[in-house]
C-alpha cells in the first residue's frame, strides 16, 4: 500500500482525532471562567478535567475489545457522535454538577477515538512503518492541543461569543468528520458470535471512579470532606481493593475479556504498562495546570494563556514526527523511548523551580523539555506492545497501554489537583499573615471556599500574594510528578527491544490463514442471502516469496484494494466482476498471465488469461474477500486480498520482473549437452552470487539475481573450463549458452634401464614457464595430462638426472600418445 493510499484511509481518522482534542483541550484556558461563572470552586475545576478522563479511562478496554468484535469503522463513527453530543450539551450547562456530567459523556467518545485510532494503524501498518505514521498521529495532536486553547481563549475574550461557543464549535469540524470517515475509511466488517464483558466493564469503572472520587475529596484543606487517615478513606480504599479484585476475578473466567489477564504474561506488554500509568500523570497534569499557572500566577488572558504554552506543544510535535521517521528507517524504538523518559522527567523537575515571576524563556525552555519527552514516549510505548501480540488482540492490547496512560492521567489530576489546592492555600495565608493586619482582615483571600479568585478585583498588595500562591502551589505540582515519570524511566530500562514487524495486522491474519482475523469471508451469492455489509480495503501490501522445497517458491503475500462501495450482498446470477489490467515494468501489459481467484480458505473459484492488452474479467460468487493471485512467466507471481462489493470491481495487478540467470552447456564440437557441469556465478567485486550443476540435459538456472553485470564460470571433467561475462536483465529470464571444449591429453611413459620407472615425476610447463601440472609414474612408469589447451609445452621428468623434453598439443581435444621418456645415470 502506497504512502498515498495510507493517508487517503488516515485522513478521516486524523480529522475525528483533530476534532476530539481540539474539543478537549478549547476548554482548558476558558476553565477558569467557566468555573467561576458556574459558581464552582477548585475542586469543581479538578472534576470537570479528572470525569472526562475517568470515564475515557474506564471505557477505553471496552472500545478495545469491541473493535475485536465489530466493525473499526462505525465504531469510530459512534465515538464521535458521542463526543459531539456531550460537547453540544456541555455548552448548555447551568452548573457545575451539569458540566461535569456532560464532559462524562465527552470522555467516553474521546476513549473511544484515543483507542481506536492506534488500533486502526495496527490493522493496516506494519509496525516497522507505524513509527512513521504514529508521528502524522502526535502531529495532530499536537496541532489540536496547542491550536485548542489558542481558539478558546479567543473565544472567551470575544464578549459576544462567551464560554459556552467553546464547546459549539466543534461541530462542523465534527460533521465533516463523519463524512470524510465514511468516504476514506475502509477496513473489513468482522462478523463473528461475540460476547460484550458487561461485569468486567462495570467492575473496572467502578473501582477506578471510587478511587477517584477519594482522592479528591481526602484532604485537610479548605473545601475537603474527610482527613486522609479517616474511616472515609479506609472504606473507599478498602472498596476500591475489592472491586478490583473482583475484576480480575471476572476478566479470569469471561469468554471475552474486556483485559485478557494473559497479555500481561508478556513482559513488554506489563512494563509499557506500568510505563504508561506514570507518563500519563505527567502528560495530562501539564495540560491541566498550565492554564492555571498562566492566567491566576501570571494574570494573562485565555488566548495568551494558550500562545504561551506553544513550547510544550512544539516539542511535542517535533519529537513525535522526528521519532516517528527515524524508527520507520532504523527499526530501533528503545533509544527514543529511554530518551523520551530522561528528557520528561528533567522537564519537570525543572518546571518546580518556577515562580509566579520567573523569566518566560526558563519556562519555555522546561515546557519544550516536557513536550519533547512526552512526543517520545507516548506513541512508543503503544508501538512497542501492538508488536508484541497477534493480529486478533492488536485492539486489547492497544487499549490496555492507553487505558493506564488515562488511568494515570486521571488519577494524577485529582492527586495533585488535591495537592495543589491544598498549598495554594497554604500559601496564601502565610501570604496574608507576611501583610500583617490588611492580610488577617482579608482572610482567605477568596479562596477559603476552594473558589477561583478574581485577581482584577484584588488590591495590588493581595494580587501578589494570590500569584505568588498559585505559582508556587503549581509548582510543587510538577516537582511532586518529577520522581513518578522517573520511574517510567527506570520501567523502560527493562523493556527488550525486538525488531519491528514489517506486516500490519491485516496482512498477518491473511498470511496465517486466520479467517476470523478482520475481513470479511466469502459470502456465496444465493437469493436467500441476507444483506451483508462489505467495506473495502485499503490495507498494506507485503507481498514475497520464499524458498520452499523442492526448489519451489512458496507465495505469503496479501494487498487490499477499495471496491466502489460498501453494499449488501446479493444474487447476482453470475457473480460480482472483477476486472483490471496485468502489468509488469514501465506498466507494461502482461499477456497471458494467469489470474485466479481463491477464496480464503483456499478453495479456486475462478481463472483467467489475460488478453494481449493485459486485460483479465473473473467473477466472484458474491461479496467478500477473496485472493487473487497471478502469475506469468519470467515474473515473480503476486496475491493480493480484494473485498467486493455488490459492484464491478476494478483492480490492477502489479507483477515484478524476477532477475533470473537460466541456460544450456554442451560440447563445442558436437553440440551434446554436459551433464554435472558446475556453474559458478560471480558478480564484478569476485563474490559468488550461486553455484550449481547441469543437469541431464545439460541445462541450468538461477533465480532472485541481482541486475546487472556477472561472471558465469563452468567447468565439467574432460573439457577446458569457461568464463562469461553476462549482463543480467531487470526483467524476466536472461538466457546463455556455455560451450565446452574438450582439453588435449599428453600421455607416456618413463623408463629408466630398459624398463618402466617406478615413482618418477613429470611436470609439465607451458610456453611462458608456467606450471600447469604434475604427475608420480606408478609401477608401469606411465603418466598423463589432461583437459590441456592447446599450444606449446615443455615436459620435465625427475627420479634420475631431469630430462627435458618438448611438445606440442593440439587443440580441440587433441591427444599426443607415446611421449615416452628415457632417464639414467650419466654415463649409462
Amino acid at each position: 500500500m502506497t504512502h498515498r493510499q495510507i493517508m487517503e484511509a488516515l485522513s478521516g481518522l486524523l480529522l475525528g482525532m483533530f476534532v476530539a482534542i481540539l474539543s478537549s483541550t478549547i476548554v482548558s484556558n476558558a476553565l477558569p471562567e467557566i468555573i467561576g461563572d458556574l459558581g464552582g470552586g477548585q475542586s469543581a475545576y479538578t472534576w470537570v478535567v479528572t470525569a472526562a478522563l475517568l470515564s475515557m479511562t474506564a471505557s477505553t478496554p471496552l472500545w478495545g475489545k469491541l473493535s475485536d468484535l465489530f466493525s473499526k469503522k462505525a465504531l469510530v463513527q459512534i465515538a464521535l457522535v458521542i463526543y459531539v453530543l456531550g460537547s453540544v450539551v456541555a455548552g448548555l450547562s447551568q452548573n457545575a454538577g451539569m458540566l461535569i456530567a456532560c464532559r462524562v459523556v465527552q470522555g467516553i467518545g474521546v476513549g473511544g477515538l484515543s483507542a481506536l485510532a492506534q488500533i486502526v494503524m495496527a490493522a493496516m501498518i506494519s509496525p516497522r512503518e507505524r513509527g512513521r505514521y504514529s508521528g502524522y498521529l502526535g502531529a495532530t495532536f499536537a496541532v489540536a492541543t496547542v491550536g485548542g486553547p489558542l481558539l478558546g481563549g479567543v473565544i472567551t475574550d470575544t464578549s459576544w461569543l462567551g464560554w459556552r461557543w467553546c464547546f459549539y464549535v466543534g461541530v462542523p469540524f465534527a460533521i465533516i468528520a463523519l463524512i470524510v470517515l465514511q468516504k476514506t475509511l475502509k477496513l473489513p466488517v468482522v462478523k463473528r458470535e461475540v460476547k460484550v464483558d458487561w461485569a468486567g466493564a462495570f467492575f473496572i469503572t467502578a473501582a477506578v471512579s471510587l478511587l477517584l472520587v477519594w482522592v479528591t475529596f481526602a484532604g485537610s484543606g479548605s473545601g475537603k470532606k474527610y482527613d486522609w487517615l479517616s474511616w472515609q478513606s479506609y472504606a473507599m480504599v478498602g472498596g476500591s481493593i475489592v472491586l478490583g479484585l473482583l475484576f480480575l476475578l471476572v476478566e479470569s473466567r469471561a469468554s471475552e475479556p474486556i483485559i485478557p489477564l494473559r497479555l500481561f504474561r508478556n513482559r513488554t506488554i506489563a512494563l509499557a504498562s506500568v510505563a504508561s500509568l506514570f507518563v500519563g500523570v505527567a502528560m495530562f497534569a501539564g495540560t491541566v495546570f498550565f492554564s492555571q499557572y498562566f492566567q491566576l500566577a501570571r494574570g494573562k488572558s485565555p488566548t495568551m494563556s494558550g500562545v504561551m504554552t506553544i513550547p510544550m506543544i512544539a516539542g511535542l510535535f517535533v519529537s513525535s514526527t522526528v521519532s516517528g521517521q527515524l524508527i520507520t528507517k532504523t527499526g530501533k524504538w528503545k533509544a527514543w523511548l529511554v530518551s523520551g523518559g530522561v528528557l520528561l522527567t528533567a522537564g519537570l523537575g525543572l518546571l518546580g523551580t518556577m515562580r509566579y515571576d520567573t523569566a518566560y524563556w526558563h519556562i519555555a525552555c522546561y515546557m519544550a523539555l516536557m513536550g519533547l519527552g512526552i512526543g517520545m514516549m507516548m506513541q512508543n510505548l503503544v508501538l512497542c506492545t501492538q508488536n508484541q501480540v497477534a493480529p486478533e488482540d492488536i485492539g486489547a492490547a492497544s487499549s490496555v497501554v492507553t487505558f493506564f496512560r488515562s488511568l494515570g492521567g486521571a488519577m494524577g489530576v485529582s492527586a495533585l489537583g488535591a495537592v495543589m489546592s491544598t498549598r495554594i492555600t497554604d500559601y496564601v495565608k502565610d501570604g496574608l499573615a507576611d501583610l500583617g493586619p490588611q492580610g488577617a482582615a482579608l482572610g482567605h483571600g477568596g479562596t477559603g471556599g476552594g473558589g477561583i479568585p478574581d485577581l482584577d478585583a484584588l488590591p495590588a498588595p493581595f494580587r501578589t500574594v494570590m500569584e505568588s500562591a498559585y505559582g508556587h502551589g503549581i509548582a510543587d505540582v510538577f516537582l511532586i510528578a518529577a520522581p513518578i515519570v522517573f520511574l517510567a524511566f527506570v520501567v523502560t530500562l527493562f523493556i527488550k527491544e525486538v525488531p519491528l514487524r514489517t506486516a500490519g495486522a491485516l496482512a498477518q491474519a491473511v498470511e496465517s490463514g486466520d479467517t476470523s482475523a478482520p475481513a470479511t469471508p466469502a459470502v456465496p451469492a444465493t437469493a436467500e442471502a441476507a444483506p451483508t455489509e462489505a467495506e473495502p480495503v485499503l490495507a498494506s501490501v507485503a507481498a514475497h516469496t520464499e524458498a520452499g522445497p523442492e526448489g519451489t517458491q512458496r507465495l505469503a503475500a496479501t494487498a487490499s484494494v477499495a471496491g466502489s462501495g460498501a453494499a449488501a450482498a446479493q444474487d447476482t446470477g453470475g457473480g460480482v466482476p472483477v476486472r483490471g489490467f496485468v502489468r509488469g515494468a514501465e506498466s507494461a501489459p502482461v499477456p497471458r498471465a494467469a489470474v485466479t481467484l481463491i477464496s480464503l480458505g483456499g478453495r479456486q473459484l475462478g481463472r483467467a488469461v489475460a488478453q494481449d492488452d493485459g486485460s483479465y474479467a473473473v467473477d466472484a460468487p458474491g461479496a467478500g474477500s477473496y485472493v487473487l493471485i497471478a502469475s506469468a512467466d519470467g515474473f515473480q507471481p503476486q496475491a493480493s486480498t480484494v473485498v467486493v462489493g455488490a459492484e464491478p470491481l476494478a483492480y490492477d495487478l502489479l507483477l515484478s520482473g524476477t532477475s533470473g540467470l537460466g541456460g544450456v552447456v554442451r560440447t563445442a564440437d558436437a553440440k551434446l549437452p554436459v551433464a554435472g557441469a558446475m556453474v559458478v556465478v560471480t558478480d564484478v567485486r569476485g563474490d559468488v552470487l550461486a553455484t550449481g550443476t547441469s543437469g541431464e540435459q545439460g541445462d541450468f538456472a538461477f533465480a532472485e539475481l541481482v541486475p546487472g553485470p556477472v561472471t558465469v564460470a563452468v567447468n565439467a571433467a574432460g573439457h577446458r573450463p569457461v568464463a562469461l561475462p553476462v549482463e543480467v536483465s531487470a526483467v524476466g529470464v536472461t538466457r546463455v549458452e556455455v560451450e565446452l571444449r574438450s582439453g588435449a591429453r599428453v600421455l607416456g611413459t618413463v623408463r629408466a634401464a630398459g624398463g618402466p620407472l617406478n615413482g618418477a615425476r613429470v611436470t609439465l610447463v607451458d610456453a611462458a614457464g608456467n606450471v600447469v601440472a604434475t604427475a608420480t609414474t606408478g609401477t608401469d612408469g606411465e603418466y598423463a595430462f589432461t583437459d590441456l589447451d592447446g599450444g606449446e609445452y615443455t615436459v620435465i621428468a625427475t627420479g634420475y638426472p631431469p630430462v627435458a623434453t618438448g611438445l606440442t598439443v593440439g587443440g580441440d581435444g587433441g591427444v599426443v600418445e607415446g611421449h615416452d621418456i628415457e632417464l639414467a645415470h650419466p654415463g649409462e
